[in-house]
């Protein structure tokens, strides 16, 4: 069967993973992936990110729902999908006698049509290091050992787990350069990270998981918008503003949320002038996707926390 151009590279419709015991890592998750595009998966330790990973991967079965990668069952058609995917896991487990060289030659045997070893070590600033054994190889250096391995046989979805774990900056950025240089040919990418920065600089869509479940979708842009910006200051609390804000106050500490960050900072100060009032420690705070993040997370535990107090009340 011959794929369609069109055709999603990675469909998640109404994933579920659970495991023995009846506890559910997974709980209804659905996305797509399209041809081109780098999708991040994110999500607070225990989201369920490598849970959904592994199926999509083809390392685990679904408890439900269905992921199509390339048009195509993970792993009912494994022999099919397997030589157009790459896949970074935390460690290759390469065996530690073999040197970078050794461990890519190895590893070429299992691909189709891949790269010549050298060049796939020159990605990845490795050459230096070709003839090192594994084993004497920096956390970093590995992490990228483990990136060439996944790009070796030219996939068409590429698979990223915590990629640039354990590099140091200029190798970060060297990975995110490379990565956005695949793109550009074509490869589509699924990546997790912990680093809200490579998210999004490298992200054209985020998928935001928290138990088990999408909490937000969306650009960066998109996800940053349904999020209000701050404005903190010492002194009176403020007459209404714009409208749209929403006030607290703690002792003479006063914090506004807002959507119209120019439009109440700008209310604010000429009200603060006209009145002759001073705003000790001001401080405005546009949205950005660490605080978006950190709100989704405290938004879903506290809703978590209110059903748990809720079922032990009834």
């Amino acid at each position: 069967m011959t794929t369609s151009p069109d055709t999603a590279a990675v469909e998640v419709s109404d994933l579920r993973r659970r495991y023995h015991g009846g506890f559910e890592a997974v709980r209804g998750v659905s996305f797509t992936v399209r041809r081109g595009e780098l999708v991040a998966l994110l999500g607070t330790n225990g989201a369920g990110k490598t849970s959904t990973m592994e199926v999509i991967e083809g390392l685990a079965r679904p408890s439900g729902g269905s992921v199509r990668v390339l048009g195509r069952d993970p792993i009912r058609d494994r022999t099919t999908v397997r030589p157009d995917v790459g896949i970074m896991l935390q460690s290759s487990g390469m065996p530690g006698d073999l040197t970078v060289a050794e461990s890519l030659q190895l590893w070429a045997g299992t691909c189709t049509a891949p790269r010549p070893v050298d060049e796939a070590i020159e990605l990845v600033r490795l050459t230096e290091k070709s003839g090192t054994a594994v084993k004497q190889l920096s956390g970093g250096e590995q992490r990228r050992l483990d990136l060439a391995l996944a790009v070796l046989g030219r996939p068409k979805v590429l698979f990223l787990d915590e990629p640039t774990t354990g590099l140091d900056p200029e190798s970060r950025r060297a990975t995110w350069s490379l990565l956005a240089t695949l793109l550009a040919e074509g490869t589509s990418m699924l990546l997790t990270t912990h680093y809200l920065e490579e998210a999004e600089r490298l992200a054209d869509r985020l998928v935001i998981l928290h138990e088990g479940l999408v909490v937000a979708a969306g650009t960066v842009d998109d996800v940053v918008a349904a999020h209000p910006a701050q404005i903190r200051y010492h002194g009176l609390r403020p007459p209404t503003l714009v409208g749209n804000e929403t006030v607290t106050v703690e002792g003479d500490r006063v914090t506004i949320l807002t959507r119209s960050l120019q439009g109440s900072l700008t209310a604010l100060l000429a009200w603060a002038a006209a009145s002759q009032i001073e705003l000790a420690h001001l401080a405005a705070t546009p949205a950005t996707l660490e605080t978006a993040f950190l709100a989704l997370s405290a938004e879903r535990n506290g809703r978590l926390q209110s059903e748990i107090r809720d079922e032990v009340t009834v």
